[in-house]
């Protein structure tokens, strides 16, 4: 073989091999942008949420109250508020509830008795028109809980202690209880856990339940089914098990937690059961976010976030 034919031959390799190395090389791109797409999708601004609700419209405010939850539920006729973040933050979800023209509660739900679902309730109760305060059969030794109960019995609200599929309705918002199935000592696992279901929507709002009582919901027989779930305990990788997302298959997880927190909530291992592509799950983080809304017609649901992703 001629030195002239060797070299050609030789070239014909090269340029076959650079381009298979091109082609995988473009996969690769495509398929990284693809992912950062996805992962980058930002729903619309607050500044898009309509002044105005409609009459067959329920909106859920996740109120960015730092490390702490605090969920407004919100129709035309009604309001509940479920949790109230810490002591610390009280003025920040009061202001937020008056620019939500919130005058009066139907129901203040305190899921289970630790500060940073509690914190700011007792204010609430001193300066709304309280109806009912729903909240498990559990107590804790701190200022921060005789605070509270001394605001209801200052306004001169009974406590409702619900059970297990006990419905609760504040007009078009209807809950059925799912948790705690059982008398915990650990009082995360003590957390009410509610299902609202607005036709053919549901939601499902946790506290700071953990694989004990996730376990006692999955062996109820109550359905769990929605399609937006509070993530249990900010996102910790002692909640939000694998078996129950199979139950619950959400499309959309939201995560309450503070930027930096020393938790290190949402835990790596949550995230990596969230972001399984199977599972095909929008996760949204008050700390990455800011508030968030989510609104719902009973057909559709819409996601309204403060900010970008940071």
């Amino acid at each position: 073989m001629s030195a002239k034919r060797s070299l050609a031959k030789r070239n014909s390799g090269i340029v076959r091999n650079v381009c298979i190395v091109v082609a995988i090389a473009a996969a690769v791109v495509l398929k990284f942008c693809t992912a950062e797409f996805k992962d980058e999708k930002i729903p619309p601004s607050l500044a898009a949420v309509p002044s105005l609700l409609t009459e067959n419209e329920i909106r859920v405010h996740f109120i960015d109250l730092g490390q702490a939850d605090g969920i407004l539920l919100q129709s035309t006729q009604n309001a509940v508020l479920i949790d109230g973040g810490e002591y610390a933050t009280r003025d920040t979800l009061v202001n937020y509830l008056r620019n939500a023209g919130i005058t009066t509660l139907d129901y203040v739900v305190a899921t289970h008795p630790h500060s940073d679902h509690i914190g700011g309730l007792a204010a609430v109760i001193q300066q709304f028109d309280v109806k009912n305060v729903l909240m498990p059969d559990a107590t804790n030794n701190t200022a921060t809980f005789e605070k509270l109960l001394t605001a209801i019995e200052n306004k001169g609200i009974s406590i409702t202690v619900p059970s297990i599929g006990d419905k609760i309705t504040a007009g078009i918002i209807e809950f059925t209880v799912l948790a705690p199935a059982k008398d915990f000592k650990d009082l995360n696992n003590a957390s009410l856990v509610l299902r609202m279901v607005y036709d053919k929507t549901a939601f499902l709002f946790t506290g700071d339940v953990e694989v004990p009582s996730e376990k006692e919901m999955l062996n109820s027989g109550l359905s769990l089914r929605a399609n937006v779930l509070k993530a249990g305990h900010h996102g910790s990788r002692t909640s939000t098990s694998s078996e129950f997302l199979d139950a619950v298959r959400p499309g959309t997880v939201v995560v309450s937690c503070g930027t930096g927190n020393s938790y290190g909530h949402p835990h790596k291992e949550f995230l990596e059961i969230v972001s399984q592509p199977e599972r095909n799950i929008t996760l949204l983080r008050t700390d990455k976010l800011g508030t968030i809304i989510i609104t719902t017609d009973g057909q559709e649901i819409k996601h309204y976030v403060k900010g970008e992703e940071s």
